[in-house]
């Protein structure tokens, strides 16, 4: 399967009740806005998207579906921050019968989650509104990456 990994965009730095309640500002939803357009543009969106509960990652989701034109977010409490990415695996492995899934989740939940699966030791950052990509067959470890966009060169792309 093609696992897109979409790192929710830029939220608030505080909430009063707490970090699982930090909403994205404007900057964050135009994030998941153009990784939506990008992923489209290039017939790369996903048949279905799985959420962290954390608000900033629903709020990314909703914002990524609505601009893509597909089908809401799937809550998945394993996508909460502090993912480990054994569990990933095996988590996604339900999902086997989809061609495309993606995640929107955390960091350095999402860059441990790819050295996992590259056996790479470090170098890797996911930046908020970033999309990776990679071929995985859950819950085998092994895949293949296929491409990491931080959310600026997205903007690019889309003008």
């Amino acid at each position: 399967m093609k696992l897109i990994l979409l790192r929710h965009g830029k939220a608030e730095d505080s909430h009063p009740d707490g970090d699982f309640s930090r909403p994205l500002v404007e900057k964050g939803r135009k994030q998941a806005r153009r990784a939506a357009k990008l992923l489209k543009a290039v017939g790369e969106l996903p048949e279905i998207v799985l959420t962290s509960p954390l608000v900033r990652a629903r709020q990314t989701a909703e914002e990524f579906c609505q601009t893509a034109g597909i089908p809401g977010a799937t809550l998945q409490g394993w996508l909460a921050s502090g993912m480990a990415p054994e569990n990933a695996l095996k988590e996604l492995a339900a999902f086997h019968d989809f061609k495309s899934v993606a995640i929107v989740g955390h960091e350095p939940d999402f860059s441990q989650l790819i050295q996992w699966i590259l056996a790479a030791s470090g170098g890797i950052e996911v930046k908020k509104g970033a999309v990776a990509c990679l071929e995985v067959n859950p819950p085998s470890r092994r895949g293949t990456l296929l491409y990491l966009i931080p959310s600026k060169l997205a903007g690019e792309i889309e003008s």
